[in-house]
Parts: C-alpha cells; structure tokens; sequence
C-alpha cells in the first residue's frame, strides 16, 4: 500500500504500474527541467489557478512553489532554503 506523500524510488513506482508500459526516459542534462502530467481535483485546480492568477505567475509557477515548499517542511535536513 503506498501513503499519499511516499517518495517512490523508481523501480518500486514501476511496479505499481501494474501492466502500463513505461518508457525509458534519459537522465535529465544538469539544470533541465523534467515535464511531468499530474491531475488535479477540480476545486483545487481552480483553487491554483486563483492563486496564480492573482501573483500573476503561471500555473505551473505555483506548484513548483507549492512542491519546494512542501520538500523544505518534511525534510528540512536535505533541501537548503531558499537565502540560505
């Protein structure tokens, strides 16, 4: 059973794909971004898009945020802040 918030390592999320193919993707260059696609419930997906309409950002500006953000209060230990 895997936890809302579990860090999978890459061969165990293969294994829980049960029967979807996954495509070999190569390692990212230093400093590149990765795409991913993630889906949202509707409320909250209107809720980010309030957000970044009103910082006037990108979507996709808020959830990195939200994802840093997210990293730096579970693990303060291995992810610097931001300033420090």
């Amino acid at each position: 059973m895997v936890n809302c918030g579990d860090i999978l390592r890459v061969e165990r999320a293969d294994e829980l794909t049960r029967g979807a193919k996954r495509k070999e993707n190569p390692e990212p260059l230093e400093g590149a971004s990765v795409r991913a696609t993630i889906s949202f419930p509707p409320e909250l997906y209107k809720t980010l898009e309030d957000i970044a309409r009103q910082k006037k950002v990108s979507l996709a500006w808020v959830v990195r945020e939200a994802a840093e953000q997210y990293i730096a209060d579970k693990w303060p230990l291995l992810v610097p802040r931001k300033g420090a």
